[in-house]
């Protein structure tokens, strides 16, 4: 394909996955990042020769400066080089793949210069959807996602009139806990919550899928992606991951996609829309597959899907709160700080705490997600 692309998040899952695709499909690569993972960050530049590689952090930036003083390569640093890397010249498509807000300022970047925007981010449209869409409007931005479950929405919708959409079904796997209760789950560590038996993925977002929390804010992001209300929006368990997610629509017809679980599939497909090509992706054995399993989400054992479901009704910063505590539990139960449990109590805490700002501007946004931080850093009980 003869394409240019920019990946914001290089060294991590999504973004090592959108190297490997990219590579398959001939298309360039001019600018990479990373936060800290300079050794990889330093493989890609070599092997992929992008023009320009962002170091979010100042200090590994030096390091990598010196690693890479025999290349061509451009290093920029901090935000401004996420945004730098985002608006490099030449490129159709950014893929965002950075976990964290730090993902919104150089994606509407990107969307201001009516790029593709291939995403990944999930806190862009947690945080700030209604401003990110209105954005993309403005500016003849597409807007595709990579998630799997978005990825899947994005594809049963096409041709179709939103106004014969009678539900968006997302499907969950349930995670590495899947069927425990509370009693089980009490003292559950941060190394059981990593073992997810379906996907290999980022750390903070497979605690997300352990807590289902991942599946509160995609009910968030679909809400802004596709303009479907909450309460069209409904979840299953479905373990096996193989419907990545259903439309029903008015006549009660339901339309899914379905495919192994493998992301190289909707990162692809945000790259190549509206086009479909090869993929190595395994093929779909219906025999081997044979038996489809679904439940209803347990919303007592894992509480934080229904405080994500019901924090969405709410307009203005509410969900920008939900979303920075959430990352600030997170951190804080991988360091063994605090419980299983003790994500969803701070997360709570916090949406009761920080004020909520109604018609909130871009540092509205940004304030109530880093106040949302500070609070659970300086306020929750730690183990």
């Amino acid at each position: 394909m003869k394409q240019s692309i920019s990946i914001l998040g290089s060294t991590g899952s999504i973004g090592r996955q959108t190297l490997d695709v990219a590579e398959q499909l001939g298309i360039k690569v001019l600018a990479i990042s990373a936060d800290k993972n300079i050794q990889l960050l330093e493989n890609q530049v070599r092997k992929f020769r992008p023009a320009l590689a962002a170091v979010y952090d100042e200090t590994a930036a030096r390091d990598f400066k010196l690693r890479v003083r025999d290349l061509s390569v451009k290093v920029a640093t901090g935000s401004n080089g996420l945004i730098e890397a985002a608006g490099i010249e030449g490129a159709e498509t950014v893929v965002t793949a950075v976990v964290g807000t730090v993902g919104l300022l150089p994606t509407l970047a990107a969307i201001r210069l009516g790029r593709r925007i291939a995403l990944a981010n999930k806190e862009t449209l947690v945080c700030a959807g209604e401003l990110v869409m209105n954005a993309a409007r403005k500016y003849g931005a597409e807007i595709i996602p990579v998630d799997s479950e978005h990825s899947a929405l994005y594809q049963c919708l096409q041709g179709e009139y939103l106004a014969n959409v009678q539900n968006i079904i997302l499907t969950a796997s349930g995670g590495p806990f899947l069927g425990k209760n509370r009693s089980e789950l009490s003292n559950v560590t941060a190394e059981m919550a990593l073992k997810h038996p379906n996907w290999n993925m980022g750390k903070k977002i497979t605690i997300d899928s352990a807590t289902l929390m991942n599946k509160g804010l995609e009910i968030i992001e679909a809400v802004h992606l596709f303009g479907i209300p909450p309460s069209n929006i409904k979840v299953v368990v479905h373990p096996e991951s193989i419907i990545h997610s259903m439309v029903e629509y008015c006549d009660n017809s339901v339309i899914a996609q379905l495919s192994e679980p493998d992301m190289r599939l909707p990162i692809q497909y945000a790259l190549t829309y509206p086009k479909r090509i090869s993929s190595p992706v395994q093929k779909l054995d219906f025999i081997k597959r044979s038996s489809l399993t679904f439940l209803q989400p347990d919303l007592t054992s894992f509480p934080c899907l229904k405080l994500a479901m019901d924090t969405v009704k709410i307009s203005g910063t509410a969900c920008a709160v939900l979303n920075g505590a959430n990352e600030a539990a997170v951190d804080l139960f991988l360091q063994h700080k605090l419980s299983f449990y003790g994500i969803h109590q701070a997360v709570l805490s916090a949406l009761m705490s920080v004020p909520n700002v109604l018609r909130p501007s871009l540092g509205d946004i940004l304030t109530a997600d880093e106040v949302s931080k500070e609070f659970v850093y300086a306020n929750v009980k730690l183990r």
